[in-house]
């Protein structure tokens, strides 16, 4: 057994912690014309690029429609908008995401029910669904987290039963099919975010898809002040519909220009992921007490946000934790954490500062017995060379080695 680095050994990636490959991607001819727009002075308002996007993304997931908007939080608020939610109504949101997914139905009235997640995919539990339904239930919001998919085949067969609408957040999963059909075409709409970190990213941005005409035209409607897609600054072809409140959450062409950059290698780069993560999958969940996190059941390809993976502490040593894999894995150089935002909840979380009587917390055994277990590392790695496939791999080996009984 190899001495670990933690302990003076020879580390495994010897020239430094590894992460990722830089981020975000940088590319010289989207530099170039991104000063070509700057120069040219039309940088907003349903431009050229945002409609190429809009098309392109449309077209590369399947969808009927794409809407650009500001970030990845509004792009939620307004699918419920459109999709009729507001106040007097309950919204069933899993107990394991950002508090964005939670924020959302409080911005249109609605009140979020916290619900439980599966044990191996860490999404949405479809059993816990149904029994949090009631009267009140308009929406449920699904999300595809880190590196699996919610379970959209059970999920959407009790919405049909119970006539609830469905919205998925794909925050994580830009790329992945579930099934035949791309991420955001499974339920009513579906939601994507561009911030700084994400699978594709412009800094700020988001947007949302969706199968059905009439909702498209709502979704454009909501976030561009009324004004019907493609059009020009101050001609209105028709007002919006009478009562619909309209918000400005417009993006700008710069960042539709970098997505497109982006976009092109979708497709490429999630395919290699995809494949690098089965292999990984297949070695070290073969060490006792260390699950990868499960890939959607019905994922064809699985896109991959982070790499988390469940530690069963009682395969440790006596006095070994979490904690101690983590920093030991750190100094052979993999970047790794506490997954799923330091082992909180959504509704542990220090920026989730809602009042109680605001949200309902239906059910949340699972979620609060898996955090503190969980560890996290950079979907990078799995976009990496074969050999620092396996160095990241022989990294969790040498580690799990050492302080397995």
């Amino acid at each position: 057994m190899s001495k670990l680095a933690i302990d003076g050994g020879k580390k495994v990636f010897a020239n430094g912690v590894q992460t990722a490959p830089d981020w975000p991607p940088k590319y010289p001819e989207t530099a170039e014309l991104l000063k070509e727009l700057y120069l040219h002075g039309s940088w907003s308002f349903y431009g050229q690029y945002e409609q190429e996007f809009n098309s392109k993304f449309a077209q590369y997931t399947g969808a009927d429609s794409c809407h650009l908007m500001a970030n990845g939080t509004v792009t939620l608020e307004v699918a419920l908008q459109a999709l009729g939610v507001g106040p007097g109504d309950e919204v069933i949101v899993p107990a394991v995401t950002w508090l964005a997914t939670g924020i959302a139905p409080l911005y249109v009235g609605a009140t979020p029910v916290i619900v439980d997640i599966e044990e191996d995919t860490l999404c949405l539990d479809p059993v816990k669904v149904e029994q949090a339904i009631t009267e009140k239930t308009k929406a449920i919001i699904p999300v595809h987290l880190f590196g699996s998919m919610a379970d959209m085949e059970k999920i959407m067969a009790i919405a049909r039963k119970y006539d609830i609408k469905v919205i998925e957040d794909c925050a994580h999963a830009h790329g992945g099919v579930w099934d035949g059909r791309h991420v955001g075409t499974l339920g009513d709409a579906g939601s994507f975010s561009f911030q700084q970190s994400k699978i594709m990213s412009s800094g700020e941005g988001g947007a949302c898809i969706t199968m059905d005409p009439v909702i498209g035209e709502k979704l454009g409607r909501l976030s561009h002040i009324g004004y019907h897609k493609g059009a020009k600054q101050g001609e209105v072809a028709a007002p919006p519909p009478m009562g619909l409140l309209t918000h400005n959450y417009r993006i700008t062409e710069f960042q539709a220009v970098i997505l497109l950059s982006q976009l092109k290698e979708l497709k490429e780069s999630t395919v290699i992921k995809d494949r690098n993560a089965r292999k990984v999958a297949e070695r070290l969940n073969k060490i006792p007490g260390l699950q990868m996190q499960a890939r959607g059941r019905k994922a064809d390809l699985q896109s991959f946000y982070q790499v988390i993976y469940k530690l069963d502490e009682s395969y440790l040593k006596e006095g070994y934790t979490v904690d101690n894999v983590i920093q030991a894995l750190k100094a052979e150089g993999v970047g790794a954490g506490h997954g799923a935002w330091g082992g909180k909840a959504m509704y542990q979380m220090s920026l989730w500062n809602v009042p109680e009587k605001d949200y309902r917390l239906h059910s949340k055994e699972t979620a609060e017995k898996l955090l503190p277990s969980l560890i996290n590392t950079a979907s990078g790695f799995f976009a990496c060379c074969d050999e620092e496939v396996d160095m990241y791999c022989q990294c969790f080996e040498k580690v799990m080695e050492a302080y397995s009984k």
